[in-house]
């Protein structure tokens, strides 16, 4: 694969030799820089465990960038590639391990999935006339969309002799990084090698020129889409086999990164230009930009935005180098393979001579006394973990302890990620929330075989031992909120059930709860039940909606108090009077609603005192000190009755 190059106009032929250098190679140049910042900045960087950690978080990202990269090339664009990565690996699980299908056949129906995607898309676009950005918007959703009626919202657990994708050979070497490498050279090969390839630069060069050369322009786009969703369905898969389950929600939102990762490895959105190895180079820079953001306890929040700033300045060096008198080499060049190569030995023996000096620096200084816990959560975009947050950094200054807290974005790829960046630093203990009890399984192994004791909290994991579990018990809390509607209904009654987002453990868990408490009550009427993604928004949408069907309701249960604050604000004057709701988990909104007789309970589930204990068995267990397995903090229902004594 080569980078990237241009070739110089007569009119650029003053500019110095390291400006044309750096201009020429800007996405090289900002992974090297990169390296080096995250080496001086972070003596956790520069090891053998964590830099393949980079290359396996990777993974994922560069081979959906792959295929992206060839519609990038021709002037299109693919959103929909992450829920067909999603779709694609739920197909294989669901047929493999539901249906008995051979393994072999699975993954077969997968790809195929994949390239009936990507026609479809094709079809949509090059004959439909379709603008690419609103087909693909289209199949994202019917994608994600199918993903989730197949597992019927759950996690498949993947087949064992798939599964082995993720992991590595010789205990040392990731399986993913592996299949990158190999898809990568299919993409490079693909584009500077082949009739299609040379057809992507045509369209996306002069689409118009093209057909009148003779060019089959729709039939190549259809060749190019259906490619895209090969790729897409290649990443769902060494995606799943890292989770060990194909998960419906997986991947959602990476065709954004796929496609910045395309962007920042120097291809034009307006088609014509772009590399399999600018890909790859602008896929390790996200990857090395978030682990190091890890590393260095920076919030999530704020790795989006440094993110966002990374793609600007990528297109910002595009215009400065075309207004620099540069025009982009042609994708089927080969001219320039020696200079590029001793650019790239250039930089690697740069980039070694400087880590090599930083990590003197790092091997020199002092190290903290403070034991290092970290925490993992599933998401900050919840009122309860950041009641959980809270409890665990205020127990952690209380007792000296250094706490790295980050957010999984209810991403289990992502968490997965930052569970191996906590590992790769070799800290005393973790603590993880886990965003799904299965597919964290594998970086709790991984923490387990490094002897970092770990902490699960709120939700179990799976599949892998846990030092303790510190938790409520979500299907009694279910079964608590159940009965508390029915006793207020007097029995009898017609009510709604606003549940918790798709293929989590604790939507799972909360509606089982709902369903077991209810059985005591048979005159209670469960009139509909639609997910509200855990989302105020969408629970005011969605009660909204539910309301037009059943205005004679008289009681919801929402699985969390964000979504019962929502069906609040949809039944307006009748919540509290004609109409009693109960939420779930006792946040600081959802008790107010309670004190104002909105909201008539909340089963509560204490997060600050949640996050507290596991810190505190956390260090137990760093210490080396007996830890109990199960630790239970009661759920207590809140009503007006008693909500001015509890604290949460």
């Amino acid at each position: 694969m080569a980078t990237d190059t241009l070739k110089s106009t007569p009119g650029a032929s003053g500019a110095s030799g390291i400006r044309r250098l750096l201009l020429d190679n800007g996405a090289l140049t900002a992974l090297i820089v990169l390296v080096i910042a995250m080496s001086a900045l972070s003596g956790d960087f520069l090891t053998t465990d964590n830099l393949l950690n980079v290359g396996v978080q990777a993974a994922v990202t560069a081979i959906l960038a792959f295929g992206v990269t060839f519609v990038i090339v021709s002037a299109g664009i693919d959103l929909s590639v992450g829920s067909v990565a999603a779709l694609s690996a739920t197909v294989l699980a669901w047929s493999a391990t539901q249906h008995g299908v051979p393994v072999f056949l699975a993954v077969v129906l997968a790809i195929a999935t994949g390239i009936a995607a990507g026609l479809v898309n094709g079809f949509l676009i090059a004959y439909g006339k379709l603008p690419p950005f609103i087909a693909t918007l289209a199949m994202l959703s019917v994608a994600r969309g199918l993903s989730l009626v197949i597992s019927q919202g759950s996690p498949i657990a993947f087949p064992d002799s798939v599964s082995h994708l993720g992991d590595t050979l010789g205990g040392w070497l990731p399986v993913p990084v592996l299949v990158m490498i190999v898809m990568g050279l299919i993409a490079a090969f693909i584009l500077g090698r082949t009739y299609i390839g040379r057809s992507m630069y045509a369209i996306g060069g002069n689409e118009e020129a093209a057909r009148l050369s003779g060019l089959r322009v729709s039939k190549q786009k259809l060749a190019i889409y259906a490619l895209s969703g090969v790729f897409a369905a290649a990443a769902g898969i060494v995606l799943a086999s890292r989770l060990s389950s194909a998960q419906p929600q997986a991947a959602d939102g990476y065709e954004l990164d796929a496609i910045a990762a395309v962007v920042i490895g120097g291809a034009s959105l307006a088609g014509g230009t772009g590399k399999a190895s600018g890909t790859l180079i602008g896929a390790l820079i996200l990857a090395v930009l978030r682990n190091g953001l890890n590393l260095l306890s920076v919030s999530a929040f704020w790795q989006q935005v440094v993110i966002g700033v990374v793609i600007a300045l990528a297109v910002l060096l595009d215009t400065v180098r075309r207004k620099a008198g540069a025009t982009p080499a042609s994708g089927t060049g080969g001219g320039n393979k020696g200079k590029q190569a001793t650019t790239y030995a250039l930089a690697a023996v740069v980039t070694i001579a400087i880590v090599g000096a930083t990590s003197f620096l790092h091997n020199d200084s002092s190290t903290t006394s403070k034991p290092k816990l970290g925490l993992s959560l599933s998401t900050l975009n919840n009122p309860f973990y950041v009641q959980l947050k809270s409890g665990a950094q205020a127990e952690a200054k209380k007792l000296g302890l250094d706490l790295t807290v980050t957010d999984a974005q209810n991403d289990a790829s992502q968490q997965a990620n930052q569970l191996q960046n906590f590992t790769s630093s070799s800290y005393g203990a973790i603590i993880v929330n886990p965003v799904d009890s299965d597919a964290a399984s594998n970086s709790v192994k991984a923490a387990d075989k490094a002897k970092i004791p770990v902490i699960a909290v709120d939700r179990a994991v799976n599949k892998a031992a846990v030092d303790t579990l510190v938790a409520s018990d979500n299907v009694v809390g279910g079964e608590l909120a159940a009965k508390t509607i029915g006793e207020k209904l007097g029995g009898t009654g017609k009510i709604v059930i606003l549940q918790g987002q798709a293929g989590t453990s604790a939507a799972r868990e909360r509606a089982e709860g709902f369903a077991k408490g209810l059985k005591a009550y048979p005159g209670i009427q469960v009139v509909a039940q639609q997910p509200a993604d855990f989302d105020r928004t969408k629970g005011l949408d969605v009660m909204s909606n539910l309301l037009q069907a059943h205005p004679d309701v008289q009681g919801v249960i929402a699985a969390n108090d964000e979504m019962a604050l929502g069906a609040i604000k949809a039944l307006g004057s009748k919540a509290g009077k004609s109409v009693s709701v109960v939420g779930f988990d006792g946040t600081p909104d959802g008790l107010t609603a309670v004190k104002q007789g909105t909201l008539y309970a909340s089963v509560a589930q204490q997060p600050s005192q949640l996050g507290r204990i596991a810190v505190d068995n956390a260090l137990r267990a760093a210490q080396g000190k007996k830890v109990e397995t199960t630790v239970k903090v009661p759920v207590k229902v809140v009503t007006k009755e008693n909500v001015a004594g509890f604290t949460g």
